[in-house]
């Protein structure tokens, strides 16, 4: 989820001092202390004036988070889709480049369309580097402001992450995220630098 915001928090008896950061399936503190907490571990999350209080087997913690308490308690409780967290919405041209699992095309549903049309959004799925070489082919079938997403294993050294950024640099394209894609696989999204669209 990508948020962070220097607070205070209540843990343990002690007031920290520290930075607080909302990731996918973790919160962590950074300050005095590192207290990290697993999502899943989290047995309720409530908001009261502006704190944030989660309990969980080593807590509670109450961050004090002021206006971005409320907003942090619904991403936690209602998590983003991996479809959402890749930009995918009802009525974007979508395709797909590679044999990705059903799970996945579950998720995309009837959002995927084919045709000549240029796309919103590319998946290119990359199992090793011999199939980077497609990122400067597909990028030209995108809409000026769509995105390539480049969906590659993990700590492999088949494929490795330098070599995914290479090959879409050399395609010409800006590298402007990356989030986790699965257990196994990471995502990297890459679009057409502004001063390069038509």
């Amino acid at each position: 989820m990508g948020q962070e915001l220097e607070c205070r928090m209540q843990y343990q008896r002690r007031s920290l001092a520290g930075k607080a950061y909302l990731e996918t399936d973790h919160i962590l503190f950074r300050g005095e202390e590192r207290v990290k907490i697993a999502l899943k571990e989290l047995k309720t999350v409530t908001v009261k004036g502006g704190v944030l209080t989660l309990e969980f087997a080593g807590g509670p913690a109450a961050l004090e988070l002021g206006a971005a308490a409320e907003k942090w308690a619904k991403k936690i409780l209602h998590p983003p889709t991996r479809a959402e967290k890749l930009g995918v919405k009802p009525g974007l041209a979508i395709r797909l480049a590679g044999a990705f699992d059903d799970a996945f095309l579950q998720e995309l549903r009837e959002t995927v369309t084919a045709g000549k049309a240029k796309a919103d959004l590319i998946f290119l799925l990359a199992p090793d580097r011999a199939a980077l070489p497609q990122i400067g082919k597909l990028a030209g079938g995108l809409k000026p402001a769509g995105a390539i997403w480049v969906v590659y294993p993990k700590g492999v050294n088949a494929i490795r992450e330098i070599e995914v950024l290479d090959a879409g640099r050399a395609a010409g394209l800006k590298d402007v995220k990356v989030a986790s894609f699965s257990p196994t696989h990471t995502a990297l999204k890459f679009v057409i630098p502004v001063a390069a669209r038509a």
